[in-house]
């Protein structure tokens, strides 16, 4: 693979987002795809932002330019989908966002004439499908994932509707978003150049929240109510994709609808299946064998291709006049209990089942990110950014999030960040939470 020794604005800007959790991996695509996207100059200045949010004042000083220069550059950048502009504490804020999801998104998520977005496609078809080794990091680096599936919730009995929690379900979200906004598939504009899209619909890809805010005001997205996009979602279900989305409880930012023919979580859960690439559902399918009529529905609309018939075993009575039935087989080391096959199954032999151990999802993006930057060994990066110093109330959370976490993982942490402060705080949540099990010390005096 080509990597590039000069000490250009790219290569600064390829080091910079490395910092994050799911890096980008160096090769002369990724070069030629950053080429395109940014100026050497962007390039350079994007590389010297920090990895939390910043104000446009913090970037000034960075930056060493004048405020009113800043300012234009930062919302130019936001305005091509390169930065993310929200609110924060009731001042606008800026945010560089990994390049998934992220900037490699929103630089397809409409049509654009300021850049060749046939030739984008075929690069980052080249450095995302066939090169392997972005996809390979971003989906499978650590136990933490940036994505899980939402299950189908049509296909929900009374009782499975029981387990399902609110956060696990793409309708409630919705319902709970401050603002929704809907763009073209990135996956599918991109394949769509390639001329290997499907027929799945293209503008259905839904942001939410500041995120959402952000790319309606840039123009990236279109602002939905909450009725259409409940009306997309049943679209999107009647189309047989499945939901995929942030991986946090609150304040989810994107739920695409993917297929398995074009969508970069799908296609690397067929590829990396057994590494867990995706977070799944609680549930899981489990066939009726002396039901199954064999018809192949389900296996033609897995995803993942999880499913696949085979030759009956039973021989009961309910199959001598039909000896060479078949019946699905289930890979349940890979499916994502996304539920698109009990929706198709036209003898009603499947239904969704509770998995036995639950999946756990992170609370928050902060959660999320300390976790995957703990697992991938880059949680320094987190806490000693050196472009700005983190606050006390930043650095406060990133801190609770490890003395939440199981001992294996804070030792990882202290490891990593080779802090003493932060391993007397883990040596003292520890001694408290011993404290709490043993219970009171008697007085033997």
């Amino acid at each position: 693979m080509a990597h590039r020794t000069v000490r250009s604005g790219y290569s600064q800007l390829v080091e910079r987002l490395n910092r994050f959790p799911q890096g980008a991996p160096p090769s002369e695509l990724l070069y030629r795809i950053l080429e395109m996207l940014f100026s050497e100059r962007e390039a350079g200045l994007a590389a010297n932002l920090p990895i939390r949010p910043f104000t446009a004042g913090q970037a000034s000083r960075i930056w060493k330019m004048s405020l009113a220069q800043t300012q234009k550059k930062l919302d130019e950048l936001a305005g091509r989908g390169i930065l993310v502009d929200i609110e924060q504490d009731g001042q606008p804020v800026y945010v560089l966002p990994p390049p998934m999801a992220g900037f490699f998104e929103f630089s397809l998520m409409r049509t654009r004439g300021d850049i060749d977005q046939k030739v984008l496609s075929e690069l980052f078809y080249e450095y995302l499908n066939v090169e392997e080794d972005f996809i390979r990091e971003l989906f499978t680096g650590g136990e933490t994932q940036f994505g899980r599936v939402f299950v189908h919730e049509p296909v929900l009995t009374r009782e499975n509707a029981l387990h399902v929690l609110d956060y696990e379900r793409a309708t409630d979200v919705i319902e709970s978003a401050s603002h929704i906004a809907i763009g073209t598939c990135y996956c599918r504009h991109k394949m769509k150049h390639m001329e290997k899209a499907c027929d799945a619909a293209m503008d259905i890809c839904m942001t939410l929240n500041s995120t959402a805010a952000s790319l309606v005001k840039h123009k990236i997205a279109r602002k939905v109510d909450k009725t259409e996009a409940m009306e997309i979602l049943g679209e999107a279900w009647e189309d047989n994709l499945v939901q995929f989305g942030e991986n946090v409880r609150e304040e989810v930012n994107f739920i695409c609808n993917c297929c398995g023919c074009c969508c970069e979580a799908m296609l690397a859960a067929q590829r990396f299946g057994i590494m867990n690439p995706v977070h799944t559902t609680n549930f899981i399918p489990e066939v009726t064998d002396h039901e199954c009529t064999g018809c192949g529905n389900c296996v033609e609309v897995c995803p993942v291709y999880a499913l696949e018939l085979m030759s009956s075993p039973n021989k009961d009575s309910a199959n001598q006049d039909r000896p060479n039935a078949k019946t699905v087989r289930l890979e349940e080391d890979i499916c994502l209990g996304c539920g698109v096959c009990v929706r198709n199954c036209s003898s009603g032999a499947m239904e969704l089942k509770s998995r036995p151990e639950r999946v756990i999802t992170p609370l928050n993006s902060t959660h999320r990110t300390v976790i995957m930057a703990i697992e991938r060994g880059k949680l320094q990066e987190l806490i000693f950014d050196n472009q700005v110093l983190f606050s006390h109330r930043a650095l406060a959370a990133v801190l609770g999030v490890i003395l939440k976490l199981p001992p294996i993982k804070q030792v990882l942490a202290t490891d990593q960040i080779k802090s003493r402060y932060t391993e007397y705080l883990v040596n003292r949540s520890s001694q408290r939470l011993e404290s709490n099990v043993q219970g009171p010390t008697p007085n033997v005096g």
